[in-house]
Order: structure tokens, then C-alpha cells, then sequence
């Protein structure tokens, strides 16, 4: 099935060109990975829906099957409340980890977001563990653009405040570029061969989904340095808006990675 969609690339990739482009895309198959029933893509199923992209999931915590690497086009690992190193209590983590590394080298388009992200420097060999500080609540993440071009520079903000709800931070996947970073947590986004995206932050968190992570993870909103209350939290939902925004643009960009 083709989609076919009018880009104003101008307006996605400031200054690398001046005119309007006709780009025909075949749809998508995007397959999720979900590790809890609380946190799905929030945003990232209206975008599917307006682009006209299929997407299945593999819903971890029920011991769904994994697919095949050549049943899909793009993988999308969510996030959750356990860790990449909880393998003797999740043991499906081991093959899940296997899975995304075989997406990788099949050239698959993957976005990991929060505990999807350290899953992506986990099955690469690299390390997980705890960050120096718990990071949750709305805080700003900066690009991070020393000595580097990249289009994405083009198109995102210096600085726009997301959701983040994790304790842990991992190393840098070899060869990936370093693009976000935060107060409390240096490692907040990486780009990989162009097509592999890494996300500590929830730019897919929408109204719903923030409450619902509220409701089942509310335990850890502690008012402490980093940790903000669940006030703090709940009258922070104007930040969603433009940071599905910002989702929004990192999804068309993988789209056509």
C-alpha cells in the first residue's frame, strides 16, 4: 500500500533547501515492544494513524511472541518501570535484547524511548546502570551540538522541557552521536547510523499517558532534587502539547531516515 504526502521540507530541515518536495512512502509496518500495560506510544499512535503506517505490538508482559526481523519496517521499544538488568526475574529481556540487535544490523528504522533506550545500549554491549540522581518529572533537555552537522539540529529547539521517569542512564551505543542532554542525566539522546534513535526523555507522553504513569508509578514523585511531587507533575501537562510536537518531527524524520 502507498501513502502519499505533500512535505514542506523547508519547514522539516531549515536552510538545506528552498523548495517544496513531492515524496511518495510506502506505508510503514512498525512494530511495538510494550513492557507494562500503563505505558504505550501516547502520541505516537495518533501520528501512526495520520500518516497511515500499520503497527502491531508485542505485548511483553502477557510472554508475547516476538516477530520476525522481516515483518517489519520500524521497532519502537517503550519504556517501564523495570530494569534492562532485571533478566532473572524478566527473563524475556535476554531475547529482547537479541531481537533489537538483529533489527540494528538488519538496517531497520528503531526508536527506544526510556528503558527502550537503554535497551538499545544494552543489546550493543554496553553498560546500564544507576544514574546519579533519580530524574522524574518535567525537566528541560538541551541538543547537544559541539563539532557535529546533522539535519535534526535544523529542526528541534535548543531547549524544550518533556516528561522524564527513570533512575538509570547507560553508555553511549560505539559510533552513535550524542544529541540530548539534561541537568541531571548527560546521556538523554543518541542518533545511530542515521536510522537508530535513543530517547531517555517521554516526548510521546500525552494527557493520558502521564496520568496513567501517575497512577501506577505515583510511589517515586517524591519532591526531592529531581524527583518533582505529584502536583508538580499533574500541573505540568501544558509541557505535552509541545512535546508531542517535537515526537511528531523525530517520527518523520525516522520515517524517512
Amino acid at each position: 500500500m502507498k501513502s502519499y504526502a505533500i512535505i514542506h521540507i523547508s519547514q522539516a530541515f531549515k536552510g538545506l533547501v528552498s523548495v517544496k518536495q513531492i515524496i511518495f512512502m510506502s506505508a510503514l509496518r512498525i512494530h511495538c515492544l510494550q513492557h507494562v500495560s500503563f505505558e504505550d506510544p501516547g502520541c505516537i499512535k495518533d501520528w501512526i494513524k495520520e500518516k497511515g503506517h500499520a503497527v502491531t505490538y508485542t505485548h511483553l508482559y502477557n510472554d508475547e511472541k516476538l516477530p520476525a526481523v522481516d515483518n517489519l519496517d520500524m521497532l519502537i521499544i517503550l519504556g517501564g518501570p523495570l530494569s534492562v538488568n532485571d533478566e532473572e526475574e524478566f527473563p524475556w529481556l535476554k531475547e529482547e535484547k537479541e531481537f533489537i540487535a538483529a533489527c540494528i544490523a538488519a538496517d531497520k528504522k528503531v526508536l527506544g524511548i526510556c528503558l527502550g533506550a537503554q535497551l538499545i545500549a544494552a543489546a550493543l554491549g554496553k553498560k546500564v546502570y544507576p544514574n546519579r540522581e533519580k530524574e522524574i518529572g518535567w525537566w528541560p533537555v538541551q541538543m547537544v551540538k559541539a563539532g557535529i552537522i546533522h539535519p535534526l539540529y535544523h529542526t528541534l529547539p535548543d531547549t524544550q522541557t518533556f516528561l522524564h521517569w527513570h533512575g538509570e542512564t547507560f553508555d553511549l551505543p560505539d559510533g552513535a552521536i550524542h544529541i540530548f542532554k539534561s541537568e541531571a542525566c548527560t546521556n538523554q539522546g543518541f542518533l545511530l547510523n542515521g536510522k537508530v534513535l535513543g530517547l531517555q526523555f517521554h516526548p510521546e507522553a500525552n494527557l493520558d499517558l502521564v496520568m496513567d504513569m501517575i497512577s501506577n508509578e505515583g510511589r517515586e514523585l517524591s519532591g526531592k532534587k529531581f524527583a518533582q511531587s505529584e502536583v508538580t507533575v499533574r500541573s505540568g501537562t501544558q509541557h505535552c502539547k509541545p512535546a508531542n510536537a517535537i515526537m511528531f518531527l523525530l517520527m518523520d524524520y525516522l520515517a524517512t531516515a
